[in-house]
């Protein structure tokens, strides 16, 4: 009866054993597992979805550089001729080129307003920032302002004057207020005698947020549609 008794207890202090052995290596198991990931944070998605935005500012400082025989050039200060030439970006797939001042224009309205008829009773020529390197590339190239004073801003002479557009195609677009282009597609004829000059585009402040229509009727009216 004894050794039935002691043969007992030794079954189970192995089953016991052996019951550790496996829980160990269950523990083991489990933390040694990869950890999932944890979600992005919501700075992390904000910085992300900022890459794939149209054009940061330093982007648009240089032409990007696809296989499109078409440039989109334009100064903005409000930000309504910006919005006209990434609607014409969208419908060309041009590349496109902001004219940016070196030393910038002031956020306030009145202080451009005063500095804008300043610059222009002076024939003033605001340096540009940056330069566009193989403008010998492009066929047409769009050219767009807001209406300063029943003009361009001054800085478009500049680049006027700083590039030799003989042989190309010449697309103005415009917007403003009320003014229309006032003389400006005279003006840019004058400026590049041996370039081809269409019809200009006109889009008032008000509709300037949404210029996809006008945009569109405009291209197809000057050749250029897709």
């Amino acid at each position: 009866m004894k050794k039935l008794a002691s043969f007992f207890m030794i079954f189970v202090l192995l089953f016991s054993l052996v019951s550790c052995s496996s829980n160990a290596n269950n523990e083991e198991s489990s933390s040694s597992a990869p950890q999932s990931s944890e979600p992005s944070s919501p700075e992390t998605e904000e910085s992300d979805n900022s890459s794939a935005s149209f054009e940061s500012s330093a982007l648009e400082s240089e032409p990007t550089q696809t296989s499109s025989k078409s440039l989109v050039v334009y100064f903005s200060w409000s930000g309504n001729t910006e919005n006209v030439a990434k609607a014409i970006v969208e419908q060309t797939d041009a590349n496109i080129f902001e004219i940016v001042p070196a030393t910038p224009y002031s956020d306030d309205y009145d202080t451009v307003l005063d500095l804008a008829q300043e610059e222009q009773r002076e024939n003033a020529r605001p340096a540009l920032a940056d330069s566009i390197e193989n403008i010998a590339d492009y066929d047409v190239i769009y050219v767009g302002y807001p209406n300063w004073w029943g003009d361009m801003p001054m800085i478009l002479y500049t680049f006027f004057d700083t590039y030799d557009l003989s042989g190309k195609t010449i697309a103005p677009f415009c917007t403003s207020g009320g003014s229309g282009l006032s003389n400006t597609v005279n003006e840019i004829k004058e400026l590049e005698p041996d370039a081809t000059v269409t019809d200009g585009l006109h889009i008032g402040s008000s509709s300037a947020s949404s210029p996809d229509n006008a945009v569109s009727e405009w291209l197809s009216e000057i050749g250029l549609a897709e």
